[in-house]
């Protein structure tokens, strides 16, 4: 039956009831307005008509496969200015040139790194979930990319641009409190961004097969990760928690770390109580933060002689058809490749090896040199 207009005794506005093609409608107008209703009754029963020949992807918007990756745990980060360009735009009416366009618009004199990161990299995350929903189809968008011979200077002071070896990251985290070094130690060990280590769940964990899955990547698609074999004990312990939280890394108090824009969540406050731990032991280290480590592990895997491919692989950045299909499946190469990161005795002397988890709820005091209880 077409769409009809109902009343409902509970609220005064309009509801549409009926199905067009198979496709069935009981949802409300959100209007009262009789003579507003019957327009909308009209466009969705045209919406419905287009949807039931062509399929989903004909009529689904930017906002609605931006709200779909949301729900499904994307960042929502620099989305804003996408939605409030993009928001009512049908996702196939969307093509390079309009991205390119919005980036130049809102970003008028940035470096092409910072488009990416602003623009690109969440436009190309929601359409690639949205692809995953059959909303979309597959396309490789292009990415700004620095003139060839234009040379710039990165700014060596902020923290986290620059690699770092792992004598100087293995002293920096012996100075920390034990929840916060076990999440740090683990982002040396496995290259993961730290908002893909702090929503990292049990359940995508697997100690026996050195594997370690990633649901919702920058990319918006989910990858599988390498464990060292230096990080057996602490995920062995850490999984031993049998409490209603999943999550894996946590604050010693137990608690999920928050995630905020731009910086390394909860960990930046320990960051700087080790920074001035160090500084009154007259080491001055500056340059390490959360970020830091996975420019360390690209780098070190680099100067290991690691293929290309396999780094890109362990770093995610190569999406494939392939990669996609064996995300749940640990691959030797991925392993024996993480394996070649360095593991300098001082991380191994770090006393809460013995037990992970017992010392997570151990705290270091801004100032203090050693574990206090709290």
């Amino acid at each position: 039956m077409p769409l009809v207009l109902v009343k409902r005794s509970d609220t005064p506005n309009w509801y549409l009831r009926g199905s067009v093609r198979g496709l069935h409608v009981y949802e409300s107008t959100k209007t009262s307005d009789e003579a507003a209703a019957e327009t909308i009754r009209i466009l969705r029963e045209k919406q419905l008509l287009d949807e039931s020949i062509f399929g989903k992807k004909i009529n689904v918007t930017f906002e609605q496969a931006a709200k779909a990756y949301i729900d499904s745990g994307g960042s929502k980060r620099f989305l804003p200015r996408l939605l409030a360009a993009l928001g009512s735009r049908p996702l196939r009416k969307i093509k390079q040139n309009d991205l390119d366009s919005l980036a130049r618009k809102l970003h008028p004199d940035a470096a092409p790194e910072t488009l990416n990161r602003q623009c690109y990299t969440p436009f190309i995350a929601i359409w690639n979930h949205a692809v995953t929903n059959e909303w979309a189809d597959l396309r490789k968008w292009q990415r700004p990319r620095r003139a060839r011979g234009t040379a710039t200077r990165k700014d060596l002071s902020r923290s986290g641009s620059q690699p770092v070896d792992y004598d100087r990251a293995s002293l920096f985290v012996s100075h920390m409190s034990p929840a916060p070094a076990m999440a740090m130690t683990a982002l040396f060990y496995t290259g993961l961004r730290p908002i893909e280590l702090f929503t990292l769940e049990q359940s995508d964990v697997s100690v026996d097969k050195r594997w370690i899955v990633v649901r919702s990547s920058k990319t918006g698609e989910p990858r599988g990760v390498p464990m060292h074999e230096f990080l057996v004990p602490l995920f062995t312990s850490l999984l031993k928690r049998r409490d209603a939280l999943p999550h894996v890394f946590r604050s010693f108090r137990g608690q999920p770390y928050k995630l905020a824009a731009g910086s390394g969540g909860q960990l930046s406050s320990s960051m700087e109580g080790t920074r001035r731990r160090l500084a009154k032991q007259g080491i001055l280290i500056l340059d390490i933060s959360p970020y830091t480590a996975r420019h360390t592990v690209s780098t070190q895997l680099v100067i290991n002689g690691v293929h290309p491919h396999i780094k890109d692989q362990i770093m995610g950045h190569a999406v494939d058809s392939m990669s996609r299909r064996y995300t749940n499946v640990p691959q030797a190469p991925l392993i024996e490749a993480i394996n070649t990161l360095p593991v300098p005795q001082t991380w191994r002397s770090i006393r809460w090896w013995g037990d992970p988890l017992a010392c997570s709820r151990n705290h270091v005091k801004w100032g203090a040199r050693s574990y206090e209880h709290e």
